[in-house]
């Protein structure tokens, strides 16, 4: 792991999301230096499926050596960041480092996505990104190496990241945009980059979008800690990069990513936006297979059955892929976690119950 060194001490990081996962990740990596740091989010109280809250948060950065400043911010309200920014000079004399962690996530397509939804996404994800960062730039500037560091993937153009859930990434990218954007509007004056792992990152959220299973393929949160941790390091000339977790910790000389797993040796799932090669992966899309066709599983009515063509009453959950990736996933030579956050799985109807398609496929392969 990426060693302290001390650089951060007495150095203010507003982190917003910073309650659980990689936002309290990042919290704890600048704390073992002796930073301060505002812990902006929602959580006053437990959520009953999500552990954390703003003042379990300030316990923990403060036991690892910190200064923690809990305050209840809901990034859609300008009020509440604003009161925020204004107790946190007021607390520490000045703001030296935004981090816009906060995020929505709903991976549906365009007819299946609430404007509920869609309005949470682009309000937390997007406005809250803008919002945060007008706020705390002016003190930003005054800072010596002020930076931002937005929790947002490069700005990949391939269709396939945009067919299943469009309205999701429109509302990351929204993020990346501030960092072109801003990087530019500032430069000379705070760093603007954009952080992203890799791999699909072991958090409480997770759990709940890919079930307990997942978090096998995962790695943990330090290791974006870490490469956010080397970010802040660097002088405010690094500016407008879409840097991604690993490359950049290889490049500070890490070469045990072992540590970093949730299960060392087990295959990870690559995280949304990245490809290696979008061409290839685009026309695997495209493939639709040679056999296609409707097929149902009932497991719900009597000793359950299986049939082809739609099914006779209403189904919970709707999956389609190509035929060669339902043979691969049926013969368990592909996770349906990793089928479905590569976007060769879409699911409509109800999540909780595709999510526990892991497990009945784990059943079905020893039978197979």
């Amino acid at each position: 792991m990426l060693q302290n060194t001390g650089k951060l001490a007495g150095r203010t990081l507003f982190i917003t999301g910073a309650s659980r996962g990689i936002g309290k990740a990042i919290a704890l990596k600048a704390a073992k230096d002796g930073a301060n740091v505002v812990i902006a989010a929602k959580t006053a109280q437990a959520h009953p499926k999500l552990p954390g809250t703003i003042y379990t948060a300030a316990e923990e950065i403060e036991a690892a050596g910190g200064n923690a400043l809990p305050c209840v911010v809901d990034v859609r309200n300008e009020e509440q960041i604003s009161e925020a920014v204004e107790n946190a000079v007021k607390t520490f004399g000045g703001i030296d480092i935004l981090i816009n962690n906060a995020s929505a996530i709903n991976l549906t397509g365009t007819l299946e996505t609430p404007m509920k939804k869609v309005d949470l996404m682009m309000s937390i994800n997007s406005r809250g990104t803008y919002l945060t960062s007008k706020l705390c730039i002016p003190y930003l500037k005054k800072s010596q190496n002020g930076h931002i560091l937005n929790l947002s993937p490069p700005l990949n153009m391939n269709p396939v990241w945009f067919k299943n859930h469009c309205a999701y990434t429109m509302a990351k990218y929204g993020m990346s945009m501030c960092v072109l954007g801003m990087a530019e509007e500032f430069k000379g004056e705070i760093a603007v980059n954009a952080l992203w792992p890799k791999t699909a990152i072991h958090t409480a959220a997770m759990d709940m979008l890919g079930g307990s299973g997942v978090s096998s393929q995962c790695r943990k949160p330090e290791i974006m800690a870490d490469a956010a941790y080397a970010i802040f390091l660097k002088p405010k000339t690094f500016t407008g990069n879409f840097v991604i977790d690993e490359e950049l910790l290889k490049e500070e000389g890490i070469r045990d990513f072992d540590i970093y797993a949730v299960d060392p040796g087990h295959p990870l799932l690559p995280d949304f936006f990245l490809d290696e090669e979008p061409e290839a992966l685009a026309k695997k899309m495209q493939d639709h297979g040679e056999h296609p066709g409707t097929w149902y599983i009932d497991l719900k009515n009597g000793s359950g059955s299986i049939g082809h063509g739609s099914f006779p009453g209403k189904a919970d959950v709707l999956m389609s892929m190509s035929s060669e990736d339902f043979v691969k996933m049926f013969a368990g030579k592909m996770k349906p976690t990793m089928a479905f956050m590569s976007g060769k799985l879409k699911v409509k109807g109800d999540m909780s119950l595709a999510i526990k398609l892991e497990s009945l496929m784990t059943h079905l392969k020893a039978k197979l």
